[in-house]
């Protein structure tokens, strides 16, 4: 059985993977707040963002999503963790596996208006039942989320990757994936991030992969 096939959650996504390619235009009027971020600068705190950025999508790409769906597969994953919601693409790919493997995606997204568009379009997809997205701050949302987790995408505020990542990993079991997406365009940003998880001291092992922009692929051993 594969659930990415199903012809409504599949016109689900060309709906929303159609309406992000607006991302460009929207981008155009954000690009005082976007650049100092690209070059390193401090970002602004996550509910400023996030209030810019209420109508831009902001998602994974449709092989990163592929990826996402066909790793989750492979890890039989049953508890699926997401920072960033944004309009769920990314955590429509993620419900889809975990229809299939009998699991949940627990989601995160501090904007009200896109976590009501999220609900609704997994609802749309008919993947609700396997998703739950939690409205508010993704530290605190997702601090009781139960072990065991078996796959992480980090997709939300590039400054909170690495937070969100110690967060969590106490609760990743043995052989865990953690994806994180847009590697390559905050390469400044997300270097502490990419730091530790290559180091090899810090229990995983992880290799930044050429999917859309950067993908970093890291396993907790």
């Amino acid at each position: 059985m594969e659930s990415l096939n199903d012809p409504k959650l599949q016109a689900v996504l060309e709906r929303l993977h159609g309406a992000a390619r607006g991302d460009r235009l929207r981008f155009l009027g954000l690009l005082p707040s976007v650049l100092p971020m690209l070059f390193g600068a401090k970002a602004p705190p996550a509910a400023e963002q996030a209030a810019r950025f209420k109508d831009v999508y902001i998602p994974i790409s449709r092989a990163q999503g592929r990826f996402l769906y066909l790793v989750a597969r492979s890890l039989a994953a049953r508890r699926i963790v997401e920072f960033g919601t944004s309009f769920g693409i990314s955590t429509i790919y993620g419900a889809a596996a975990a229809r299939d493997t009998g699991g949940v995606v627990i989601g995160s997204e501090l904007e009200p208006g896109k976590h009501r568009a999220a609900c609704a379009n997994l609802a749309e997809a008919g993947v609700g039942a396997y998703a739950e997205v939690r409205l508010g701050d993704a530290l605190e949302t997702l601090a009781d989320v139960p072990p065991p987790i078996d796959l992480v995408l980090l997709d939300g505020w590039k400054e909170l990757y690495l937070p969100m990542l110690k967060l969590l990993a106490p609760k990743l079991r043995t052989g865990a994936v953690v994806l994180a997406d847009n590697i390559h365009t905050f390469r400044r940003a997300l270097a502490p991030y990419v730091s530790y998880v290559q180091s090899g001291q810090n229990g995983f092992a992880s290799i930044t992969l050429p999917l859309a922009d950067g993908f970093e692929y890291s396993v907790k051993l």
